[in-house]
């Protein structure tokens, strides 16, 4: 049975906490909220983020809303001291435009089985967003065929300790867009297993459109932007939707 994104983005927790560096992660994503508020010519005072990211940390918002997230990265955000609101994805009907940005990183949009799913998920999310979306993805159309299996390993190192986060990726035989991911989480003989997590290729072109028929007015790849998860060496293109 696949698992849902907040085990996914769960991995990210236990990586920044094993980070000693964390603090510099930490900034470095801020650079990039700060370049998109640049980019609109305005801060928001409205966030909600879909499962667990960094960038929230990293967010000066008054109001940060959080949404998707399980009981461990709920104790993990309460030790950061950060103030937030949790709201649980069941009740995100009442929230409609209730938020300046909503920001569903990690590919979040590519975590579905099936293209309705895809489409039904950016509906859901340009329903609570009032001004923009903030999403990553990655060019799926010119993604080169060994990157396909595996995402590029990543050491995170502690001193004399060292964390390897290791990304699986099994493509389905008879759709070449489908896939499941499992994440390995390896430190010395112990190995934790996240997944498996239904996947689906998302396209640029692809995206803008689903974003353009939920009522988005402009669909922007930000040129001088990338995003890194914390558990893969890969860069994500930062994408805004705005309305």
């Amino acid at each position: 049975m696949s698992q849902d994104f907040a085990s996914y983005t769960g991995s990210s927790v236990n990586a920044l906490k094993f980070n000693p560096k964390s603090q510099e992660v930490i900034e470095r994503k801020r650079e990039i909220l700060t370049s998109i508020a640049q980019h609109f010519g305005n801060n928001p005072v409205s966030i909600l983020f879909y499962g667990f990211s960094p960038l929230m940390l990293a967010s000066t918002c008054k109001q940060i809303s959080v949404t998707g997230i399980n009981p461990e990265i709920k104790k993990f955000l309460d030790s950061t001291g950060v103030k937030y609101v949790c709201v649980e994805e069941n009740d995100l009907g009442n929230y409609r435009k209730q938020f300046d940005w909503v920001v569903a990183a990690d590919e979040y949009f590519t975590f579905a089985e099936t293209e309705q799913e895809q489409l039904d998920k950016i509906k859901v999310v340009s329903n609570l967003a009032k001004n923009v979306i903030v999403t990553t993805l990655r060019d799926y159309k010119n993604q080169d065929f060994r990157d396909r299996e595996f995402s590029q390993p990543l050491a995170v190192h502690a001193h004399s300790d060292t964390k390897i986060f290791l990304e699986y990726h099994h493509y389905d035989y008879n759709d070449k867009n489908a896939w499941t991911t499992t994440v390995y989480e390896m430190q010395d003989k112990n190995t934790i297993v996240t997944g498996p997590f239904d996947r689906r290729s998302m396209f640029f072109k692809q995206m803008a459109k689903f974003s353009i028929d939920a009522g988005a007015k402009e669909f922007y790849v930000h040129k001088n932007l990338m995003y890194k998860s914390l558990i893969k060496k890969n860069y994500e293109h930062v994408i805004s939707i705005s309305f």
